[in-house]
């Protein structure tokens, strides 16, 4: 966990508020890894519904892609995250699970579902959870170039849930 993204910060800050036990990965520890050259992850959240995830936090904004338009579930990965999430799956085995979770940044709470908002620092955010296998199936290639991927946008709204849901 980086404390200053703020994507990062402010999920920190909502499961300390939701009282959720977890613990923030450092990435100066990594190097215990370092010849599987595996990308790290966020957050291991524990729940309490039996499944402990590993969360690795995607920040985008919610914003129209155009103008007067609904903002869209923006939701780009790029394949070394899903390459590095699986795998970190298999280290810790049975109990974890990976999860990806979409911060997104609200520019205007307008029309956004009070229920899902979290603010912190003067900023509003909703958190969406989705597990990697979901995603993953469901996952096509954006960009060659970028070596990202993709959920469709009307697939992904209909199966990532509000981070509440997950906990």
């Amino acid at each position: 966990m980086k404390s200053h993204i703020h994507y990062e910060a402010a999920f920190d800050a909502c499961l300390r508020t939701r009282g959720v036990p977890f613990v923030p990965v450092d990435e100066g520890k990594k190097a215990t890894f370092r010849d599987a050259k595996l990308k790290s992850f966020d957050f291991i959240v524990y729940s309490t519904q039996g499944t402990n995830w590993l969360v690795d936090i995607k920040g985008r904004r919610w914003q129209a892609r155009r103008p007067g338009r609904k903002p869209a579930w923006e939701n780009w990965i790029t394949q070394e995250d899903c390459d590095g999430l699986r795998q970190w799956e298999a280290v810790f085995g049975a109990g974890f699970r990976a999860m990806l979770v979409f911060a997104y940044l609200l520019e205007s709470t307008v029309g956004a579902p009070p229920e899902l908002l979290y603010s912190h620092q003067e900023q509003s955010y909703i958190f969406v959870g989705i597990p990697l296998a979901d995603y993953a199936a469901h996952a096509r290639l954006r960009s060659p170039k970028w070596g990202t991927i993709t959920m469709p946008t009307a697939a992904f709204a209909e199966r990532c849930r509000p981070l509440a849901q997950w906990l």
